[in-house]
Formats: structure tokens, sequence, C-alpha cells
């Protein structure tokens, strides 16, 4: 510690403030089905998230090793690289929480990382081979296979319950999400937690004060689960509603489907060190359990939203990174105006964040702007489609509400049939 430097010392700080913003960015990842579904009260869920996000930050470092010297070569690299990139991450998790959009604040980093190299050193520092397949490829494939695996789980829930009581079904399922809530902020605090010890890690391999290939020190492992910890508690109250509300209407057994094949996901890949997005996991889960239920609707202007940000995080983070990192080249001064624009910016986004405030007492209110009904759309009509109609008198799955169905015309000489009531 005694070898920490100012410049270096600031940029411990900034990636904690950028872990910080990861952890109330993220709540939503983990607690916003549980919220909406009514199985925990919304400072109960943060708190429990914000506990087991700490815990998971100990169980492994591999991703942490992917980054510290994974996707960009250490050769040549400056401290004043890893603040820029800081700077392009932090920006951009903060106007998308503004706007309430569930991006990723991995892709966030990389980008603000990426950008920031390629402005100091060109793009032969960047290990492309890495790029594609510990980021890119897993970026496509995580909310895809985790989307599918959630609507399969949906499916399976329903059909194994259609025969039980449902609400003695939707007390079973509450519990269930508890658990499998649990597991997601339990697997969050294993892969996002890692991703600031990473960055840590890497600036102290820069500034001299570990040798390459090193793996995170104990202190750099308990800060950075204490700030995403804390950032997960203070809840990321705009992008909950928008995982909770504004994707899909979810059911405790769409909830707990969802979930759990979030998490699974979550940590296979932490074991093998893919840094995936946990946010584009969670949320391919949670639109894969919107279609996976019968007449169940995804909204899909909020999902063509949030697809964009996804697309656009890696280059606007990139852009930013670069734009900090040629004013941190120009020396000391460059370093200071480039600390005082993110202080600015934060602000800014702070103060407006203000007008329309969004906190655990109206999270899952409906009667707001941002949540709204929408008709379904080509793909959950077409999912709709291959699913078999009903024959006789079948229960509504998706509500404790009873329905009456009519039933088969009765041959002429008998008496007229009356509807079957479920």
């Amino acid at each position: 510690m005694e070898h920490i430097t100012l410049l270096l010392g600031i940029v411990i700080v900034t990636a904690l403030v950028f872990d910080f913003t990861n952890g109330f960015h993220d709540t939503a990842n983990a607690m916003a089905t549980t919220i909406s579904t009514g199985a925990l009260k919304p400072k109960t869920a943060v708190a429990m998230s914000a506990v087991l996000n700490l815990v998971g930050a100990f169980l492994s470092v591999e991703v942490a090793k992917t980054i510290s010297g994974g996707i960009i070569n250490e050769d040549g690299l400056k401290t004043e690289v890893i603040f820029a990139a800081l700077v392009g991450a932090i920006l951009w998790n903060l106007l998308t929480w503004l706007v309430g959009l569930p991006s990723s604040s991995s892709h966030a980093l990389f980008g603000g990382l990426i950008g920031a190299a390629v402005m100091s050193m060109g793009w032969s520092s960047i290990n492309g081979g890495t790029v594609v397949t510990k980021i890119l490829l897993p970026a496509v494939a995580a909310p895809l296979v985790a989307g599918i695996a959630a609507m399969l789980a949906t499916r399976l829930t329903y059909r194994i319950g259609s025969k039980t009581d449902q609400k003695a079904t939707a007390k079973g399922y509450r519990a269930g999400q508890i658990a499998s809530a649990g597991l997601v902020s339990l697997a969050h605090g294993t892969n996002d937690a890692q991703k600031t010890m990473g960055i840590i890690t890497l600036a102290l391999i820069t500034g001299g004060v570990l040798n390459p290939g090193a793996n995170p020190p104990m202190w750099v492992i308990v800060s950075a689960g204490t700030a995403i910890a804390l950032g997960t508690y203070l809840g990321g109250w705009r992008i909950i509603r928008t995982m909770g509300k504004g994707l899909t209407d979810l059911a405790p057994q769409q909830g707990f489907a969802a979930q759990t094949s979030a998490a699974t996901a979550i940590l296979a890949s932490s074991h093998i060190g893919f840094s995936l997005s946990t946010t584009q996991v969670c949320s391919g889960a949670v639109m894969g359990s919107g279609l996976g239920r019968k007449r169940g609707v995804v909204r899909w202007s909020t999902a063509t939203r949030m697809f964009i940000a996804w697309g656009l995080t890696l280059p606007a983070a990139g852009l930013v990174g670069a734009g900090a990192e040629f004013l941190t080249k120009q020396g000391s001064w460059g370093v200071a105006v480039t600390a005082l624009l993110l202080i600015a910016g934060a602000g800014t986004i702070w103060a407006l964040s203000r007008r329309n405030s969004i906190d655990h007492t109206n999270v899952t209110d409906d009667d707001v702007s941002d949540v709204t009904d929408e008709p379904a759309g080509v793909v959950t009509t077409a999912i709709a489609a291959v699913t078999p109609p009903p024959t006789g008198t079948v229960a509504d799955l998706d509500t404790d509400v009873k329905t009456t169905i009519p039933a088969s015309p009765a041959p002429p000489s008998a008496e007229p049939a009356r509807p079957a009531t479920v």
C-alpha cells in the first residue's frame, strides 16, 4: 500500500465508484421479479441482495483474472488509461439508469477500457481473440440461452401445477423465488464484483505495485465486494421497475423460472471465466418467462429500447473513454479536467433524476407513464400459435380467477349443455 501514488489512489477510488454504480444499476437483475410479484418487500429484497453480493465476491477470481490479464496488453499500459476507461463506464451507467434501461455495466467497463487503450496505444493493444470469445460471443449467446431455458421452465412449471390449487402453488413459488433471487445475487457477486477487482489489480500492475499475472489482493476483494453491496442496498429503483413491470407482467411461477435460469447461466460462466453481462442474462430470462406463459405479453417497445442500449453500450462507453484518455494524456491538468467533468456529469444526471423520483415506495406502482399495456407482438403471437389449443375445460393457469369456457355442443336429443365453470 505504501507504493500507491496519488494518481493510482484516484484510480482505485474511481474504480470503487464504478463498482458502486454497478451495484445499484444491477440490483434489478436479482430482485426485480421478486419485488414485482410481491414475494419480498422492496427494502427487504435489496438488503438480502446486498449481503449475498458481498458473499459472492469471495467465491472466485476467474473473471477478475480475465480482465486484469486478458482483454488488453499490459505492456506500456499507463494508469491514466484505466482512469479514462472508468470515466466512460460510470457516465454510461448513470445515463442508462436515468432512463431506466437495464444496460450492461460489464460492457460499459469493457467499452471504456478498449476505447481508452486504443486512444493511448492503438489497436494493437487489444487482444481481439479474448474480446470475441469471452465478451462478444457470451453477450449474444447468454441471453438467448437464458431466455429459452426460462421459457421452457415456465411452461413446465405451469404444466406441473395445472391440477393443483393455484393459491397454494403461488405461495410455494414465491418461496422458490426468494431462494432463486438469493442465488442470482450470489452469482452477481461472483461475476460483477470481480470486474472491479480485475480493474484495480490491472491498475496496481501498471503502477508497479503487483507483478503481471498476480491475483487480486485480499484488500481489493473486500473493498470491491463492499462497494457493490452498498450500491445494491441503495437499489436501482428505475431499472427494477423496467425489469419487473416494463418488460412483461410476471406471476410467481414465471419469476421463479426466470431467476433460476439466469442464476444457472451466470454461475456457469463465472466458473469458466466468461465475463458476461448479468443484465443481459436476466433480461433475456424475464422475456423468456413472458413468452412461456399462456397469453403472456412481452412489451416489445421496451425490449427494443433495451436492445438498442445494449448495442450502443460498447461503442458509446468506448468513445467517452477515448475522449477522457485524450485529456489525461495532456498531463496533470488533463486528469484534473477529466475528474471535474466526471463529477459535473454525475451531478447533472442525479439532478435530472430528482424530477421524477422512483424509490421503494412507488417502484411497483402501475399508474406510471413508463409501464403501459401493449398488444401482443409478432414474436409473442408466433409463440402462442404453436401452443396446443385447450380441449374441453381447462384451468386458466395464469390467475386465480375462475374462467367460464363453453362446453362442446350436445346431441340434438340431449338437454342443452350448460357452461362448464372451472
